[in-house]
C-alpha cells in the first residue's frame, strides 16, 4: 500500500497547508495580471495607510513569491511538528493554538517596530517624514528606495507588508519542545542530533540576538519570538488550568 502523506495527516494541519499553497499560487496568478495582494493581505504598520485590522490575520497565509523557500520551510516544520501537537491537543486547541501564536507574533513585531518608528521620527525633520509618507509608496511598489538611509528604513517600516506563517511556526516549534523535550531532533547544518529543548533555547536565542542586532534586517525576529512567547504562556495557563494537559 502505497503512503500519502496528505492523507496521513491530522485535519487541521492538512488544511493549514493547503491553504496557505492556494493563497501562495493565487498571489503569484493575480501579480502575473497586475493585482497585487501584499497591500491588501500583508501586516502593515498600523500608522500606515496600507493597514487594516483584518491583517493581523491575513498575513499569515501570504508568503514571499520570490522562490519557494519561505513557504516550504514553513509548512516544513508545520508537518514535522504541527500534526504531533494536533494528535496531543486535538484539532480544536490546536488550531487556536496556531492562530493565538500567529496574531501574537504580529502584536510583539508591530510594538517593536512602533519603537523603531518613534526613534526615526525624532531624527528626521516634519518635511522629510511628509515626503516619504507622500511618495514612498510609489518608491517601495517600484522596487526603489531612498537615497537617504533614514527616509528609507522609515519607508520601510510603513510600506513593507510583514507575510508568513513564521510567527505561528516558531508557536508550535515551542510548543514541541515543551510537550517533548528529551526529543531528539536531527539538524542539517551540522548533521547531530540534538534534544528539542536544547535546540529550542538556541534557536530563541538567535532570533534574540539577530532581533537587537539588526543582522538579517529583513527578516522579522521579534515576530518569531513573539510566536514562541504566546506558545510559552499559552501552554502554561493551559497547564496551570487543567487537570489534565489535552
Amino acid at each position: 500500500m502505497r503512503y500519502r502523506p496528505m492523507l496521513n495527516m491530522p485535519p487541521v494541519v492538512k488544511n493549514l497547508i493547503l491553504a496557505n499553497v492556494v493563497f501562495f499560487l493565487i498571489t503569484i496568478v493575480l501579480k502575473q495580471t497586475g493585482t497585487d495582494l501584499y497591500p491588501i493581505l500583508g501586516l502593515h504598520f498600523p500608522l500606515s495607510e496600507k493597514f487594516k485590522l483584518h491583517q493581523f490575520f491575513t498575513y499569515m497565509f501570504m508568503h514571499s513569491s520570490q522562490g519557494i523557500g519561505h513557504i516550504f520551510f514553513n509548512m516544513f516544520a508545520l508537518y514535522m511538528f504541527g500534526r504531533v501537537l494536533e494528535g496531543v491537543w486535538g484539532p480544536k486547541r490546536f488550531l487556536t493554538f496556531y492562530l493565538v501564536t500567529g496574531i501574537g507574533a504580529a502584536v510583539l513585531h508591530m510594538v517593536v517596530t512602533y519603537f523603531e518608528y518613534q526613534s526615526l521620527i525624532g531624527k528626521m525633520s516634519p518635511d522629510q517624514i511628509a515626503y516619504v509618507k507622500e511618495v514612498g509608496y510609489q518608491i517601495w511598489s517600484e522596487g526603489k528606495n531612498f537615497s537617504d538611509p533614514l527616509a528609507g528604513k522609515l519607508n520601510a517600516i510603513l510600506n513593507t507588508p510583514t507575510v508568513g506563517a513564521s510567527g505561528a511556526v516558531f508557536g508550535i516549534l515551542l510548543g514541541f519542545g515543551m510537550l517533548f523535550p528529551n526529543t531528539e531532533l536531527m539538524l542539517l547544518f551540522p548533521p547531530i542530533p540534538i534534544k528539542a529543548k536544547y535546540f529550542v533555547i538556541g534557536y530563541g536565542a538567535l532570533e534574540l540576538f539577530f532581533g537587537v542586532s539588526g543582522i538579517q534586517g529583513s527578516v522579522a525576529h521579534f515576530a518569531h519570538l513573539g510566536g514562541m512567547l504566546f506558545g510559552y504562556f499559552m501552554i502554561k495557563y493551559w497547564n496551570k488550568n487543567s487537570n489534565r494537559f489535552y
